[in-house]
């Protein structure tokens, strides 16, 4: 999985087209919301597409520590550029991290920082501030203990328990298909839904994903994202699960789940 460069190129088109100037291309990795970690090659690809059509890359990489599988590795779109041989004069670069997202996601501490690279001296000035005028004073100045490493691998394997179980649940499930969860918080599982629910749903007016998603809310509790607001492929249907409740809860998450998708598909089965 990945982005497919022809789609990129015929969506700039478009925008051009229809009189926008594109100035940049934002690549969340791991994704958001696939939860899927980027190849090295495709990173080399997005590289050279921004290259050539002049624009800046802004990597959102807070996810970075977030991977679950063995086969995959986070590259830094940094890492990637410079290993093409790009300096600061070939590519203009912004990488994000953040203390409220990650592994840790102290969500509270606003902590959220980028780099910039391939950008002039004016620019990184006005850009520093812009940023600035929002900064506070920190107020936090605890110590890193010698615990920081065992405490930080405990969180992210019990993420990658937590990952497994769910894409295994999901795939479990009638007409339901999830990708491998390689990394960041999230599950994207496609639902191949009855049409009879897309009926019912164009009845109410709702995307036959949002009333999937709020058909499970107000039957279990569970609170999934309707894949149509991320642009899905027309004609297929998604959710986005996160990965985020306690692993002793996830158990009862999974059985409400089951218990309200066989329900569901019982309901509307064609």
């Amino acid at each position: 999985m990945g982005l497919e460069i022809s789609e990129l190129e015929k969506q700039l088109e478009h925008a051009r087209l229809n009189g926008i100037t594109v100035r940049a291309l934002v690549v969340i990795n791991p994704g958001n919301p696939t939860g899927q970690v980027l190849a090295e090659e495709n990173q080399r690809q997005i590289i050279e597409f921004c290259k050539k059509e002049s624009l800046v890359l802004l990597a959102d990489e807070v996810y970075q520590e977030n991977v679950y599988v063995e086969d995959k590795k986070f590259n830094s779109f940094k890492k990637i550029a410079r290993s093409l041989g790009y300096g600061d004069k070939d590519i203009s670069l912004v990488s994000f991290q953040s203390i409220s997202k990650g592994y840790y996601g102290e969500c509270g501490k606003r902590g959220g920082y980028m780099e910039l690279t391939g950008f002039s001296t004016d620019v990184r000035d006005q850009i520093y501030k812009v940023a600035s005028v929002n900064l506070c004073s920190n107020i936090s100045g605890d110590e890193s203990y010698d615990s920081f490493t065992t405490e930080r691998d405990g969180i992210l394997s019990s993420f990658a328990r937590r990952a497994k179980t769910l894409e295994d649940a999901f795939n479990s499930l009638e007409s339901v298909t999830c990708n491998k969860a390689e990394g960041a918080m999230y599950l994207f599982p496609r639902i191949r839904l009855p049409e009879k629910a897309i009926e019912a749903a164009k009845a109410v007016n709702s995307a036959p994903d949002a009333f999937y998603a709020h058909r499970l809310l107000d039957a279990t509790g569970i609170v999934v994202v309707p894949g149509s607001g991320f642009g899905q492929v027309p004609g297929t249907w998604h959710i986005r699960s996160t990965i985020l409740p306690q692993e002793d809860k996830i158990p009862a998450v999974v059985s409400r789940f089951k218990a309200f998708h066989e329900s569901f598909m019982q309901e509307f089965r064609d």
